[in-house]
């Protein structure tokens, strides 16, 4: 048994030797070919400055609706939420006490009127016989105030029912701009005061809708310049919304920097009428104030980091990866903005970057057999 152990050890070591060898072959059969890559060109073009932030949804205007005159609410002809347009009435207060004192007005105008045409009569009655020396100047005097003192009358008189029914009408409370109803506390039956200041609801204004956003000051001078021609796009997008960005124009730029922060406050203003933005919304902003005419643009997974700065891998038309040089400037998008010594059309190396070097040949592989994100 001693004697067949070497014979065995033989022949193990024969099997293994047997076995490895195609597959060492084949390594480095491998090894001795192209890398496969998938490879994106480069483009030169025009490409937007965009400065992204973090907003907020404010809306332009919101009203507080107030009862102007006293009254018990008899309807409510709105709901909570409810879209409303301007001069849509939303609620109404009795009104039946200002209607007694217009009815009650409106008669001692009569009174006062025909009380006012006696002393008119009065005045010329004795200014005919003034001139005939049949009165005295004092009656025509207190004639003559007497008649004046019936057309003030009146105009006083006119004025409490222009005034009276005012209240009339401010007992039925209407939408003062278009906008979407708050909460409605009161409802129909409840007494409203004008000195309680009482709120019934609010009405805040959606179509059109402001984005209030920060940015850092170093953007100052370039929003600055944009602002002389036409009002730069700004985008924004709440953060679960799958649809496009709603589109505005950027409409205010504070008076001052934010010395704590150091910050500039912008707004732009929104059209939104499929209602998109709502007010107190958190959303991500971004603003184009320029736009680099001949900006050269890569996909952003081909920009590598090395000891010496960045770099990308470039497919040369023979085949080996050729390395350049680049200087990151900004993302727009899912393409990396640079600068260095690229022309448009050279193909960049994306999916098999990490696996070449200079000189490396390398082989553009299917598109379809991609296992990158840029899928």
């Amino acid at each position: 048994m001693t004697s067949n152990l070497p014979s065995r050890l033989r022949r193990a070591l024969l099997a293994v030797l047997l076995g490895v060898g195609p597959a060492v072959g084949a390594a480095g059969q491998q090894a001795g070919g192209a890398v496969p890559v998938t490879t994106d060109p480069v483009r030169i073009g025009p490409v937007p400055v965009e400065i992204l932030a973090n907003g907020i949804v404010a809306a332009e205007s919101v009203v507080t609706i107030r009862a102007r005159v006293d009254g018990q609410i008899e309807q409510v002809l709105a709901a909570e939420g409810q879209m409303v347009r301007r001069g849509q009435p939303l609620f109404v207060l009795d009104s039946r006490m200002n209607q007694a004192l217009l009815a009650q007005q409106e008669a001692q105008l009569a009174r006062d009127k025909a009380q006012a045409a006696r002393a008119a009569a009065d005045q010329r009655r004795y200014q005919s016989l003034r001139g005939e020396s049949f009165a005295s100047q004092q009656r025509f005097e207190q004639a003559q105030a007497d008649a004046l003192a019936g057309i003030a009358t009146v105009r006083a008189t006119e004025a409490l029912i222009a005034q009276t029914r005012l209240n009339i009408d401010y007992a039925t409370i209407t939408a003062e701009m278009d906008g979407v109803l708050g909460a409605i506390p009161l409802r129909a039956g409840n007494f409203v005061r004008q000195a309680e200041n009482t709120a019934i609801t609010t009405l805040t204004q959606i179509d059109p809708i402001l984005v209030s956003f920060a940015v850092p000051e170093r953007w100052l001078p370039t929003i600055q310049a944009a602002m002389r021609g036409e009002p730069p796009v700004v985008r924004a997008k709440p953060e679960a919304d799958e649809a496009p960005a709603a589109e505005g124009r950027l409409v205010f730029v504070d008076s001052a920097v934010d010395t704590t922060t150091g910050t500039i406050l912008l707004k732009g203003r929104f059209e939104n009428t499929a209602r998109k933005l709502w007010p107190g919304q958190y959303v991500q902003v971004s603003l184009a104030p320029r736009v680099d005419p001949a900006a050269i643009t890569v996909a952003a997974p081909a920009v590598q980091t090395g000891q010496h700065g960045r770099y990308v891998f470039v497919l040369a038309p023979d085949g080996t990866a050729r390395r350049r040089a680049v200087e990151y400037v900004r993302t727009a998008g899912d393409r990396a903005v640079v600068k260095g010594e690229l022309a448009a059309g050279e193909r960049v190396i994306v999916d098999g970057a990490q696996r070449v070097t200079e000189g490396t040949r390398a082989t553009e592989r299917d598109p379809a057999s991609r296992v990158s994100s840029l899928q």
